[in-house]
C-alpha cells in the first residue's frame, strides 16, 4: 500500500507566500469558511483546492495567517454565507513597517490582512 503524505507549507517571506499562492490558485471557498479570530490575531480560510503537485487531486486545506491586526474586505457580501469565492492569488505588499497580504478573488473581490510579521501556513486536511 502506497502511503500518501499531506502537504504543509510554511511561509515567512514573499517567496514562501508566492509558493502558497501558486498552490491555492483557483481554490474555492464559501464566505462562511473565512474566519478572523481577532483575539488570537489569526485569519483562517478553509479551501477546496487542486493539488497541482499531485495529479490535480481535489483536497481540503486550511490556510492560516498569523499576527493579523486587521482585516478589510471589498466586494464580498458577508451576509451571503453560501457565496462561493475563487481564490486567484495571494499578494504581499510592504507598507512602511507593515505588511498587507491581499487575498484576490474572482469578481474583483478582495480581502486585505494587515500584519507586522509574515507567517502563513497552508495545511492539507483530507482528499475530497
Amino acid at each position: 500500500m502506497k502511503k500518501r503524505y499531506l502537504s504543509r507549507i510554511i511561509a515567512k517571506d514573499s517567496q514562501g507566500l508566492k509558493l502558497i499562492s501558486a498552490c491555492c490558485f483557483q481554490a474555492t471557498l464559501r464566505v462562511s469558511e473565512l474566519r478572523y479570530l481577532k483575539k488570537n490575531q489569526i485569519f483562517l480560510s478553509f479551501l477546496k483546492r487542486y493539488t497541482r503537485e499531485n495529479n490535480n487531486e481535489k483536497i481540503n486545506s486550511v490556510c492560516k495567517f498569523e499576527f493579523v491586526e486587521s482585516v478589510k474586505s471589498k466586494n464580498i457580501d458577508q451576509n451571503n454565507k453560501d457565496l462561493i469565492l475563487e481564490l486567484l492569488a495571494i499578494d504581499l505588499i510592504k507598507n512602511k513597517d507593515r505588511f498587507e497580504i491581499n487575498l484576490i478573488f474572482n469578481n474583483n473581490s478582495l480581502i486585505t490582512l494587515s500584519t507586522e510579521i509574515v507567517e502563513v501556513t497552508l495545511e492539507d486536511q483530507n482528499k475530497i
